[in-house]
């Protein structure tokens, strides 16, 4: 008998295996194409543990931190610095949303020292924002390592600048260990903020998107003298860092920053969709989806669509949806709309390069504005904190320009740079 092609063999005994393993082996090419793409940044972190340990051998230290700070494999910082035998771990603060990252946005933790395997921790989101001379005593160091996304209203930023405040009261060294924005270093956003309007979600006088690792506002806030008194500052850089870099071209795995940041592509979308929390719209709290969708019972979310997509915004398309906001523990105590259904539309991202976050969340303003005059409120106060200088809401009302130059900042942050 004549031998058959392999070919027919194969379709013989089940010819459904072919295309199967030949998918298998593409995806596992795409897979190290990807993986190979990436870049191995190493961060301050590994830095500090794996090249310049001398700085805290035989020191007694302070840690502020949260779920983020992990090193490369993962582990929490404070267990690599409780395992080294030459190293004490006296105390750990943790900034709003908690040690774990388990508290919904304004919710106070308290600890009280029920976490027995854990020197004693602190929330410095509670009664003192700052730690008091009583818990800096005997420090040699204190440390700072937090992911941060790169928006002036995250608060770990403020935290950041009471904590270096507080180590120059007490005359101790800070070290802030340098992670990457995750938004990328070469964009900047929004005004500038005028001190005028200071707070807790806005600090510093910098853009909305400042375009910075943590480690260099740090020494953009030493340089400027934003603070009174002048720290000891060190700052551990992270390792085969590019300016241009989003997160998911590192090597480091994504984890929450926050409750309501649960991947990239919301911490993209957030720094102009923040500003929706000083209007009378759900801004997606109470979903699973927070800032990429935002609505109202009172909206046509067909019409809203329509005239969102017909401006030709680069980098997003939008998609009506409808949706009703709950109560979601540790994201969303009691968000607006609680249990109403709304309808209003899903930012779909297109280009991230492309996409400038705070020029979209100005036209999703305007777009409700001109669409339901008589429905959309502002809160004036919150609106001036958030945008960083007074005046926004009436700019909307009014049609009028509204300004968003930051140049200057452009221009000084410059010199305070670490990446290309």
């Amino acid at each position: 008998m004549k031998k058959l092609p392999l070919f027919f063999i194969l379709i013989f005994v089940g010819c459904t295996t072919v295309p199967t393993s030949i998918h298998q082996i593409q995806l596992e090419k795409k897979r190290n194409q990807t993986s190979s793409n990436l870049s191995n940044v190493k961060v301050g972190l590994d830095v500090l543990l794996d090249d310049r340990l001398e700085l805290i051998q035989n020191k007694s230290i302070g840690l502020v931190t949260n779920q983020t700070g992990v090193d490369g494999n993962g582990t929490p910082n404070y267990e690599r610095f409780m395992a080294l035998d030459d190293v004490t771990l006296k105390i750990i603060f943790s900034p709003e949303h908690g040690l774990f990252g388990e508290a919904a946005a304004g919710e106070k933790v308290q600890y009280n020292g029920q976490m027995k395997s854990l020197p004693k921790v602190v929330s410095l989101y509670g009664k003192n924002r700052k730690p008091t001379k009583e818990q800096l005593a005997d420090l040699d160091i204190i440390i700072y390592d937090i992911q941060d996304i790169g928006a002036r209203f995250y608060t770990y930023i403020s935290t950041m600048g009471l904590v270096m405040a507080g180590a120059a009261e007490a005359g101790i060294q800070i070290i802030v260990l340098d992670r990457p924005n995750p938004i990328t270093g070469n964009q900047v956003e929004g005004p500038i903020l005028n001190l005028n309007n200071q707070s807790f979600v806005g600090y510093y006088p910098i853009p909305i998107r400042y375009g910075l690792t943590v480690g260099e506002l740090a020494k953009m806030i030493v340089g400027e003298k934003w603070i009174d008194l002048v720290p000891d500052l060190l700052v551990i850089p992270v390792e085969n860092l590019k300016n241009t870099l989003w997160f998911d071209e590192t090597n480091l795995p994504w984890i929450k920053p926050s409750p309501n940041i649960p991947d990239l592509e919301t911490a993209i979308i957030y720094p102009g969709m923040c500003l929706l929390e000083a209007t009378n719209l759900n801004e997606g709290r109470g979903t699973y989806k927070p800032f990429k969708q935002f609505g109202a019972p009172w909206i046509d979310k067909q019409k809203l669509s329509i005239a969102l997509n017909n401006l030709n915004l680069s980098g997003v398309t939008f998609k009506p949806v409808s949706y009703t906001p709950i109560s979601i523990k540790g994201m969303s105590n009691n968000p607006r709309f609680k249990d109403e259904k709304c309808e209003g539309v899903e930012l779909i991202l297109t280009d991230r390069n492309t996409y400038n976050s705070v020029d979209i969340g100005i036209a999703a303003l305007k777009t409700v504005k001109n669409l339901y005059p008589e429905k959309l409120k502002f809160n004036n106060d919150w609106m001036d904190k958030l945008w960083g200088k007074s005046g926004l809401s009436d700019q909307l009302l009014n049609d009028s320009k509204v300004e968003m130059n930051s140049i200057h900042f452009n221009n000084t942050s410059t010199k305070y740079r670490l990446y290309d």
